[in-house]
């Protein structure tokens, strides 16, 4: 069941079957009925998670006015939906957006393959990066010298190291946010870090507003957790946060909780300009709802001109101080092996926090908080991050040029920073594609995994994570599964979604 539901007027739908670009599949180049257009139109929104499922549709009359057709031309769209099962209607009370009984819904979190698999497959599933060297093993080497006087002590530091605490509120103060290390707390990753928080705040059926889409592992630790999540569309392209919808949403859900990431957001990339931030957090204090802004790809902007400074952190437009908590990860940025995250947010909310926690995992690991506190207070940090981004820039021109010559058809927009291209299939089912590249041996997620109730499905998530020669050879495969869909009709437009023999 979707865990939220809406009502869409007869002129916002118009808007956005207006903006919507269809494709004419399975046509032969003949044009549709404009029944049979509206009906893909539709459902090409819930697809791609622009229309939520189970938002109650305008009455055959007022969308009719609204986009200046017949009744009866509303009246066949909506007849045409409810056969395909895209649309539930009950006499007297209305239609409903819905996804077809039997249709696959990957939901589940993007999880690694094991060291043993890489040889043969290309894991494009998860947007992480092999260890910056020299710089891991100078940081473990600086962290043993500081070992023997933690070693004194019990080791268990639930709000974290004293030392890393300190250097990672200084490094906030340093970018335009005051912050005293009673505002911090490490956690074990950004994973730890946004469970803490649910645990503390959404954990008994609360609801949470996300991105939509959002990143798939967090949608699925607060599904659960309990929490019941209200999606709001990103905008088109890279322009990011439908502001107009987030204060819809946050007015009429009330949500207890909204998660979002502003910066390189995962995963279409967009980057959310100061005044998207601070509309972010003035709608969220109006709704009175608690503002989660994972940071953890903030460090990886790769196209920013010399001298020019990112935005401010989100919570640097909170003025009270309260209704903004910030999550950041060492992870995503450095090495997923060292899974070292952090909080920040009001002292009182980490007393909180931290007390909650000694029921969980009590503490982070002693021996990561010491080399990442090594690497910010020496400066290797930077030095280490500044090289990950000239790598990454590279790994980006390679996976855009590859995909420009062999998939001309796919559609995305280049993102100025982070890991991942948000790529529109071409019509094509994205579950459909990553099935089939799967057995050709390279991984990606599908579109669905990132959204709620079966949205994206015509996208894909592929990392720019890998080398030229690598990107290459996995884009070259994942031509081949699109055209082996192609042959096998599986277009958006045709139907709900099957196994492909």
């Amino acid at each position: 069941m979707p865990e939220w539901t809406s009502t869409v007027s007869a002129a916002r739908l118009a808007r956005l079957l207006d903006s919507q670009e269809l494709a004419d599949h399975g046509t032969g180049g003949r044009r549709r009925p404009a029944y049979r257009a509206l009906a893909d139109g539709v459902r090409l929104l819930v697809l791609e998670g622009r229309l939520a499922v189970a938002a109650r549709l305008p009455a055959e009359r007022e969308l009719a006015t609204a986009l200046g057709v017949s009744r009866t031309t509303v009246a066949g769209a909506y007849e045409t939906l409810r056969a395909e099962g895209f649309l539930v209607s009950r006499r007297g009370s209305g239609s409903w957006t819905a996804i077809p009984a039997g249709r696959p819904l990957p939901g589940r979190g993007l999880e690694p393959l094991p060291p043993e698999a890489v040889e043969s497959v290309i894991d494009l599933g998860c947007a992480a990066l092999p260890a910056p060297e020299p710089w891991l093993t100078r940081a473990v080497q600086g962290a043993l010298t500081e070992l023997p006087l933690a070693a004194r002590t019990h080791g268990d530091f639930p709000a974290g190291l004293p030392a890393l605490r300190q250097v990672l509120a200084d490094r906030y103060t340093a970018r335009g946010v005051p912050t005293m290390p009673e505002q911090i707390m490490v956690t074990t990753g950004a994973m730890g870090a946004v469970a803490a928080i649910c645990r503390l705040l959404a954990s008994g059926g609360e609801r949470v507003a996300v991105e939509h889409p959002s990143y798939a592992n967090v949608l699925q630790l607060m599904r659960e957790a309990g929490a019941r999540l209200v999606p709001v569309p990103m905008a088109d392209g890279l322009a990011g946060w439908d502001l107009a919808a987030w204060r819809r949403v946050l007015e009429v859900a009330s949500p207890r909780m909204a998660y979002v990431v502003a910066d390189f957001h995962n995963p279409t990339g967009a980057l959310a300009s100061e005044s998207q931030r601070g509309e972010l957090v003035a709608a969220a204090r109006a709704a009175g709802a608690v503002l989660v802004v994972d940071e953890t790809m903030a460090d990886l902007a790769l196209d920013l001109p010399p001298g020019e400074r990112p935005p401010r952190p989100v919570c640097a437009f909170d003025r009270g101080g309260s209704g903004v908590i910030t999550v950041g990860s060492a992870s995503k940025t450095f090495w997923a092996g060292l899974r070292i995250g952090w909080v920040r947010a009001a002292p009182d909310l980490i007393r909180r926090l931290v007390a909650a926690r000694v029921s969980a995992d009590l503490a982070s690991p002693v021996l990561e908080q010491l080399a990442v506190a090594w690497l910010m207070a020496t400066g290797g940090w930077d030095e280490a991050i500044a090289g990950r981004r000239a790598a990454v820039r590279d790994n980006r021109a390679a996976l855009v040029a590859a995909l420009t010559r062999q998939l001309p058809d796919w559609d995305f927009h280049v993102p100025s920073g982070g890991l991942t291209l948000w790529v529109r299939t071409g019509g094509l089912s994205g579950s459909r594609i990553a099935d089939v590249a799967e057995r050709l041996g390279v991984r990606v997620p599908s579109g669905p995994r990132f959204g709620l109730d079966g949205a994206f499905e015509g996208y894909l998530r592929i990392p720019f994570t890998v080398d030229a020669a690598t990107a290459e050879e996995a884009v070259s495969r994942l031509a081949t599964a699109s055209r082996l869909v192609t042959e096998g009709g599986g277009h958006l437009l045709s139907g709900p979604v099957g196994a492909i023999a």
